[in-house]
């Protein structure tokens, strides 16, 4: 009857994980599937080879329930939805290594700031056998006024096995993006007016041509960005680069 117990309660939890998280994804790399799980807009958590990256976590701790502490956390700039300190401080860091931009560790309470390195733009480190290299985020024109000046966040391309992931943080279709050589996974943002539109994503898409891209962070002051046409646009001019939708908003 103990048995049966707890067999209908890790039911019931994996029942009320699913109500609030888009199932995973496993792709294949040389040592081990690399586990995609969607969180909430720009975050996601990513297993590989027994380690875990929570990437920008933010919107409360529940949102990670039933997930793997984090080994691993990377953060790419300094507002709200991606230094989220509240849900940091409610996550279990005990085991947690933070690779974060200068301006976001000056904005870091102490006790977490003893977990973390910074990596800025053009740095790179390997942490258990994955390569982080940091590299622009921002948006154009490049001035003061800009939402995302150049140097103060990051975009993240992380090596594991024989994969290349690359995470775009809050950017537009950047130069830097657009030279980008060999990724196999893209997460890309398009949400005006923070970022980009679907049509320049969709262009930096084609240009550097990722095996599988990803859109995320793609809620805005008008709504959710219509995705399915981004896909279009991406398939219309290159069918070979695959493009998978999840559900990043499922409250909305």
């Amino acid at each position: 009857m103990k048995i049966k117990l707890t067999v209908i309660l890790s039911l019931f939890a994996l029942v009320a994980i699913g109500q609030h998280l888009d199932t995973p994804d496993n792709i294949r790399t040389k040592k081990g599937d690399l586990i995609v799980q969607p969180i909430t807009h720009g975050t996601v958590a990513l297993s590989w080879n027994n380690l875990t990256i929570y990437v920008d976590p933010y919107g409360g701790a529940a949102g990670f329930e039933g997930l793997a502490d984090p080994d691993i956390i990377l953060i790419t700039d300094i507002h709200g939805d991606h230094l989220d300190v509240k849900t940091l401080g409610a996550l279990n860091l005990s085991k947690a290594k933070l690779f974060v931009p200068q301006a976001v560790m000056d904005q870091l309470p102490e006790e977490i700031k003893i977990k973390a390195t910074v990596i800025n733009n053009g740095g790179n480190t390997d942490y258990s056998g994955i390569d982080i290299a940091a590299i622009p985020m921002y948006n154009l024109p490049e001035d003061a006024t800009s939402r995302h000046t150049k140097g103060r966040g990051n975009g993240y391309i992380l090596t594991m096995g024989s994969k290349k992931v690359y995470l775009s943080g809050d950017t537009e279709d950047i130069p830097e993006m657009r030279s980008l050589k060999n990724i196999d996974v893209a997460f890309i943002c398009m949400n005006l007016p923070y970022t980009m539109d679907i049509n320049q994503a969709a262009s930096a898409v084609l240009e550097f041509k990722p095996g599988i891209v990803y859109p995320y962070h793609y809620r805005g002051k008008g709504g959710l960005s219509n995705v399915e046409a981004f896909k279009k646009q991406v398939n219309d001019g290159n069918s070979k680069i695959e493009v998978r939708l999840k559900n990043w908003y499922p409250n909305q």
